[in-house]
């Protein structure tokens, strides 16, 4: 499995920004896809973006499509996500998670998105006040 280890979380006003970062390390070799997923108290995990590094595809869930950017620095093995214009519904615990899938990247994000995913970080808490 891949070391993942996420930074960036914080806490923000309503229409604010934050950027997420997630450092991979070990075995990198070993994933094609990285993912970004969050869980609010009471809330199913969801997978909120997702990419290819090798080709740049990307996918958004629909709560977040428009806000959130998420990009990678293959140099620096390095998975960031950009989020902009956060709502009070955004908060949530946010994981970095990587894995290897030949599926479509639109399948990578939503409910049932986690189970194409290996090797999850810790987690870094993001609260958005109203």
């Amino acid at each position: 499995q891949v070391r993942l280890v996420e930074s960036g979380g914080g806490s923000v006003q309503a229409g604010g920004s934050l950027r997420l970062s997630c450092v991979a390390s070990a075995n990198t070799f070993s994933v094609n896809v990285m993912g970004w997923f969050r869980q609010a108290p009471g809330k199913p995990r969801e997978g909120v973006a997702a990419i290819y590094p090798a080709d740049g595809s990307t996918a958004y869930a629909d709560s977040v499509k428009g806000r959130f950017t998420i990009s990678h620095d293959n140099a620096k093995n390095t998975l960031y996500l950009q989020m902009n214009y956060l709502k009070p519904e955004d908060t949530a615990i946010y994981y970095c998670a990587a894995g290897y899938s030949w599926a479509h990247v639109t399948e990578l994000v939503g409910l049932h998105a986690g189970t194409k995913f290996n090797s999850w970080g810790q987690g870094t808490q993001v609260t958005v006040s109203s």
